[in-house]
Order: C-alpha cells, then structure tokens, then sequence
C-alpha cells in the first residue's frame, strides 16, 4: 500500500462542523457522513459535562474513534477579519488568565479520551519578532504546549492567519518538541494569505494534522474569502495530496465544514470527492 492510499484509512470529521446535541446525535452524524473517525470539540466537555462525559464509552460501543481534539479560546469573535485579529487565540490579555483555567480542564478531558493530538488557533502574531505582543504570546504557547507534553500530547496551531515564511518563522521561535501545525488550505485563502500549496511545502516538517476544508478567495480585499463544499473552491486539491504524500504525511484528514445548512450532506459529498481523488492518484502512482 502506498502513501496515498493510506490516506483512505485516515479520513475524519470534525465534530463542531456538524453541531451535534449530544453524542448520540454525533455518532448519527458520522454516520450518515460515512465515516467512523472524529477529531473532537473539548469545549462540549467542559461546558455540558453531564451531556458529553459518557461519550467515550457511546463512541466504542458504536465503533467511533476520536483521533484528536480542538479547544476555542473565550470571546473569538470571527464576524470580520479585524474582529478575530482583536480576539482571537491567546493574544488578547483580557481573557488570557481565563482560558489558561479551561485548559487545565482541556488537558485533562484530552488525557481521558485518550488523545494524542489537540489544535487550537494561536491568535494573529506580529510580524516583528521581538514586538512584545509577539514575545508575550511566544511564552503563553510554550506554557500550554508543555502543559500538553506532560500528557504525551502534540500541540497543533491552526494555519491561516499567517503567511507561510512567517509561520514558519514563528514554530522556529516557540521552539517547543510538541508544537506542531494543524494545516489547513482553505483557511490560506479565506485570509488571503498566499498560495496554500507553497505553505505546505514550507511547514511540512511541522504537520501533525490536516483539516479538509474548500474556499475561494476573497474579491474584496481585507473582507473574508467564501468557504465552501470541498472539491468546489480554489483549492488544487490533486497538488495537496501529492505534496502530502511527498512529505510522507502520516496524521489525519478531517473533513471541515463551517458554512451552510446541510453539513451533513456536504460533508458527504466532500468525502466521496476526496475519497475519489485520492484512490485516482494512488493507481497513478502505483
């Protein structure tokens, strides 16, 4: 088997894509998607307890596995690109004090499902490496990444909000064992940040993980781009897998939907696009 069709057996869903109740409507859901792997919402977990604390012994019972998890941060506000620059990640000192209290409740949610990689969205990081906003948020990541590593669990940050070369330049920064990059090609292009495929060959040393989400390009510059169904965006999906496959990738594929009002079907059509594709590429290269 090669590289590429083992990533057939790797495809996931993200759980907060599908806004299940509950975890018996989340096990419909994947269902329904067709696929039996999750990457997990922890915030469920530590808000509704009495809701989602049986989900682990629901999930084997059905057959679901959760391969990672994701946390938000308090008041991410993504209504414009300024907005989430204002509140998003770690950056923002009002709810700093706060989210590093729901991350020892994260942590330990991610220990008792037993994962091994969690992902997040670090917040927008200045440009000038020794800006003191930029230096304050290099330390809060090293505090959580090694809050992680005493679990055994890889810290994933989101891609997106910065361009390659600076994200790059960053991880090289932080420099923590455990750090590593959730990548997403999609998001490149909803903050128009530059082409998603030169990205991924930038950081590919740093990628645990990969979110399978489509957009298009914003035609308003400073406003946000359209996300949409996978296999129908801007994004070249036949270069992403060949470079995934280049690098050797051996984590996740989660299909991500966070736009409309169907996405269960168009998280299945997504996955019968990259189930497709995939298995395409793989006899090519066979």
């Amino acid at each position: 088997m090669n590289t590429l069709e083992t990533f057939l057996s790797r495809l996931a869903v993200c759980s907060w894509s599908l806004q299940p109740a509950d975890p018996a409507q989340l096990v419909e859901q994947l269902r329904a998607v067709g696929l039996n792997r999750v990457q997990l919402d922890l915030d469920p977990f530590r808000e509704q307890p009495e809701v989602w604390s049986g989900a682990p012994e629901l999930f084997a019972q059905a057959g679901i596995e959760a391969v990672s998890g994701m946390f938000r941060t308090v008041g991410e506000d993504y209504s414009t690109l300024e907005s989430i620059r204002l509140t998003g990640g770690l950056v923002p000192d009002a709810t700093w004090e706060q989210n590093w209290a729901n991350l020892q409740v994260t942590v330990e949610t991610a220990r008792r499902l037993g994962l091994r990689l969690v992902m997040f969205h670090a917040g927008f990081v200045p440009h000038d490496p020794q800006s003191p906003v930029r230096l304050q948020l290099v330390d809060r990541i090293r505090r959580v990444a090694r809050l992680f590593a005493g679990e055994g669990i890889t810290l994933c940050c989101e891609t997106g909000q910065e361009t390659g070369p600076d994200l790059k330049a960053f991880l090289g920064q932080v420099n923590e064992p455990n750090l590593a990059v959730n990548f997403d090609p999609a998001n490149m292009l909803l903050y128009d940040n530059g082409d998603p495929i030169e990205a991924l060959r930038l950081v590919g040393q740093w990628v645990k993980s990969c979110h399978l989400k489509d957009a298009r390009i914003t035609k308003v510059p400073g406003t946000w781009g359209e996300e949409v169904v996978v296999g129908t965006g801007q994004v070249d999906w036949p270069a992403f897998v060949r470079t995934l496959a280049g690098l050797e990738f051996d984590g996740y594929l989660c299909l991500e939907r966070e736009a409309g009002d169907q996405r269960v079907e168009d998280l299945r059509a997504g996955r019968l696009f990259v189930e497709k594709l995939i298995e395409a590429h793989a006899s090519t290269n066979s």
